[in-house]
């Protein structure tokens, strides 16, 4: 597995968490069966940012916590042999900071919910019904308590 992250902020990030993510994405991988000879890229941005890319790739004005890139417009629900790029995860960390206090939680757990709920994306879920938003969040709530980020 490889995590290709970037951070284009002044946030700064400790061993701790870079570790955080690179076990969300190995435990998403993990959980749904696929090679861990898979890419990801995890970009931190702002809220200006973020917006920029929410309006320019899904014709949305608005700040949002997370976006996320499927390489592929059919991604696998599947796990599937080979090296693949799955994609990119777009985290605003000013968004995930103001939700990790107003949910009482850690910025740890906030970044981690926010980078399997992207993997799962990446890897072919959605949540546009309630049958597809059960499911997702079954399976995020199922990786967020195998990494020991339970809410």
């Amino acid at each position: 597995m490889k995590l290709v992250f970037s951070n284009e902020t002044d946030y700064e990030f400790d061993d701790d968490m870079l570790a955080m993510f690179e076990k969300a994405v190995k435990t998403s991988l993990d959980y749904e069966g696929f090679s861990e000879n898979r890419e990801v890229g995890l970009t931190i941005v702002d809220g200006d940012e973020i917006k920029r890319l929410n309006g320019r790739f899904r014709g949305i004005d608005a700040v949002t916590d997370v976006l996320s890139f499927p390489l592929s417009d059919d991604p696998p629900k599947e796990a599937e042999r080979g090296d693949e790029i799955l994609g990119d995860i777009v985290i605003n960390i000013e968004r995930a900071v103001l939700q990790s206090r107003e949910y009482g939680h850690s910025l740890k757990r906030e970044l981690g919910f926010l980078t399997v709920h992207s993997m799962l994306h990446l890897m072919g879920y959605d949540h546009m019904n309630g049958e597809e938003e059960r499911e997702m969040f079954d399976k995020q709530k199922k990786i967020l308590d195998i990494m020991g980020l339970e809410r």
